[in-house]
């Protein structure tokens, strides 16, 4: 459970959003000092910047000055995104939405995207989209 300050885990689309400043990203400002992101999802954010041409460091520089705060994979949180992989096949999660997921259902928090695949998901996790 939740034991920190956050209120929301924080989808890579989330955090893309208020770097690119795309459609809502002044919503995930106003959570973003009290929100949690999975390292899985941090890393898909600088693999995306970087895909999109920034440099390493640039990228790297970008998530580091964000006020969220991170929680490490671990053993627990690893198997139930594998285990997601069943039921959100249908719905084309990637490794980076189920360990968001599992994050979220973990600390008892809703998730914040603009994946609208995941408005009706029934794994136990509030949904909430920002655009």
């Amino acid at each position: 459970m939740n034991s920190g300050k956050s209120e929301i885990v924080l989808d890579s689309s989330a955090v893309l959003a208020v770097l690119r400043k795309e459609i809502g990203h002044e919503k995930v400002l106003q959570v973003i000092a009290r929100s949690l992101i999975s390292v899985v999802n941090e890393a898909e954010v600088i693999t995306v910047l970087i895909r999109k041409g920034d440099s390493v460091s640039k990228a790297m520089e970008a998530v580091r000055v964000l006020p969220y705060a991170v929680a490490n994979l671990d053993r627990e949180q690893a198997s139930r995104a594998g285990a997601l992989w069943r039921e959100s096949k249908p719905r084309g999660l990637s490794l980076g939405d189920r360990c968001c997921l599992a994050l979220a259902e973990r600390e008892g928090l809703p998730v914040l995207t603009s994946d609208k695949r995941w408005a009706d998901l029934s794994f136990g996790v509030e949904v909430r989209l920002f655009k």
